[in-house]
């Protein structure tokens, strides 16, 4: 007498992107999947516009808005406000450099020893700029936060001023205005290598160029000022001259969109500028302040916690 076959559960063996699945006979075999692409974190809205808008739109906020701030602090806000300002500005450019802008040019591939050495170039390439008043940003002690028009006094004398007569005043307007065009085409060129290497950091970078662009443009107001200029033509003309970081970012996009290797030693010169701005310009003014020290330190702090904690810089 034959005996009933016993029904055995052989397991089979399924192959899905290299990996074993085993499950008994009688079952279905699982269904194979493609694996999923592992789920992106949400971007802001303004992230996924096509990467020239973003980089125009930046340009064009970072001008404007840097000289429309500056102008209602020289028209309406007291002037304590800009020192502020300055504080609050050191921080965001210092934790940009060191938090966002060099720490992608190093997970780029590019070594330490690569680094510094252009991080000290850039640097030192700034200062001699500056010496041939070519990049403008201190205004050689002439357009300082609290400089005055015509012969009104300052609010607030926290330095030596240098007085000029009205035929040298006026040369020294059209060098501000003709100095800050190039020194915006250069903003414009950085933030185009910013957005390259990563939008996010593209914004963050934006953010930075605004709060140190209020500082120098307050100075620059005050030098048109005192050079007979009025208020609307000030304000115009100083418009005009942020409008060169939009072509600096036009030119930036198509000259880097093709040469890639080129972005991170752009991103190392970025950070740069924003340590020779914030050593040079920034923190002597800060260390004139004798009022407020505890907001100042509190505005310092925070500029730093904006760019740490604020979520800016995602890869």
């Amino acid at each position: 007498m034959m005996k009933p076959q016993l029904r055995h559960k052989c397991n089979i063996v399924a192959f899905a992107n290299g990996t074993a699945i085993i499950g008994p006979l009688t079952q279905t075999p699982p269904r194979l999947r493609p694996a999923l692409p592992p789920a992106r974190a949400a971007l802001p809205p303004m992230t996924a516009m096509p990467l020239l808008p973003q980089i125009a739109l930046a340009c064009l906020l970072g001008g404007l808005m840097s000289v429309l701030a500056a102008g209602l602090v020289m028209f309406g806000l007291p002037r304590r406000f800009l020192g502020l300002a300055v504080s609050f500005s050191i921080g965001l450019l210092l934790s940009t450099a060191m938090l966002n802008l060099l720490p992608e040019a190093l997970e780029s591939g590019m070594t330490p020893r690569e680094v510094f050495p252009i991080l000290l170039g850039g640097i030192l390439g700034f200062f001699a700029l500056e010496k041939f008043a070519i990049w403008r940003h201190a205004h050689s002690g002439s357009g300082d936060i609290d400089g005055h028009a015509g012969d009104r006094a300052c609010e607030d004398h926290t330095h030596n001023h240098h007085h000029h007569h009205a035929g040298e005043l006026q040369g020294g307007a059209l060098g501000i205005l003709v100095g800050d065009g190039f020194h915006n085409f250069t903003d414009g060129l950085l933030l185009a290598a910013a957005f390259l290497a990563d939008p996010a950091l593209g914004w963050a970078t934006t953010f930075a160029i605004i709060a140190h662009e209020v500082p120098q443009e307050a100075g620059d107001f005050a030098i048109l000022l005192a050079a007979g200029w009025k208020r609307g033509r000030a304000l115009f003309w100083n418009g005009v001259s942020s409008l060169a970081s939009l072509a600096g970012g036009v030119v930036g996009y198509f000259a880097l969109e093709h040469a890639q290797d080129w972005v991170p030693i752009i991103l190392i010169i970025a950070a740069a500028s924003f340590v020779y701005i914030a050593i040079s310009d920034l923190m002597p003014r800060l260390k004139r302040e004798q009022k407020s020290i505890g907001w100042h330190g509190l505005l310092l702090a925070a500029g730093i916690a904006v760019v740490m904690f604020g979520g800016t810089h995602v890869h």
